[in-house]
């Protein structure tokens, strides 16, 4: 999800809580268009209220790629009033590209990150890691890979991971695609711009 879409869920949080109610379709929308997983609709059916059910669905949303903005507008077919001010919202939005936002130099793009821009991000990440992995195109098999080769090191896991993800892709494997993979993850844009200095 990008941030501008990630702000307007968090600026309507309350207002959306108080509107939506996403126990029916709205949930069963998402998991079928693969933004949810099963545990996650478990995970929301276990809270106690309607408006705990909701304020879990939009902590969860960001941190479900790029297409869960679009697939949560149309979620909303039975709030139209909901999904209307959303729509208007998202239109006043300046679109702005990630290299923009990040302020990645148009020549280096392209270029795949180096050893040590992975050893800089590897030192920076937490658990998100593994998603973003999935995100980048490798399996949970290569994850299990790498952790099997490193059982005590988190940090060699994830630049081992990396790294595996730059020799398989090869030229696919540039910057501009790894920096959109984080914001998918939901990762602070600060740490992208510190694993390019």
């Amino acid at each position: 999800m990008n941030p501008q879409h990630r702000q307007l869920l968090r600026n309507l949080r309350m207002q959306l809580c108080a509107e939506v109610l996403v126990d029916g379709f709205v949930v069963q929308y998402l998991y079928q268009e693969g933004i949810l997983t099963e545990s996650h609709l478990q995970e929301i059916s276990s809270q106690l209220t309607s408006q705990r059910k909701t304020l879990l669905l939009l902590d969860i949303l960001p941190s479900r790629g790029p297409k869960a903005f679009s697939a949560f507008l149309e979620s909303l077919q039975e709030f139209p009033w909901v999904q209307e001010k959303l729509w208007a919202q998202c239109k006043e939005i300046p679109e702005a590209p990630a290299d923009k936002l990040l302020g990645i130099p148009a020549h280096v793009q392209n270029n795949p990150p180096t050893d040590k821009q992975i050893n800089q991000l590897a030192s920076m990440l937490g658990s998100e890691w593994e998603h973003i992995i999935l995100c980048l195109g490798l399996s949970q098999n290569a994850i299990h890979q790498c952790k099997v080769n490193h059982p005590c090191n988190v940090q060699s896991q994830m630049v081992a991971a990396f790294i595996m993800w730059r020799q398989r892709l090869g030229k696919k494997a540039t910057l501009q695609c790894l920096c959109n993979s984080l914001l998918a993850a939901d990762v602070d844009p600060s740490l992208i711009q510190q694993m390019l200095k």
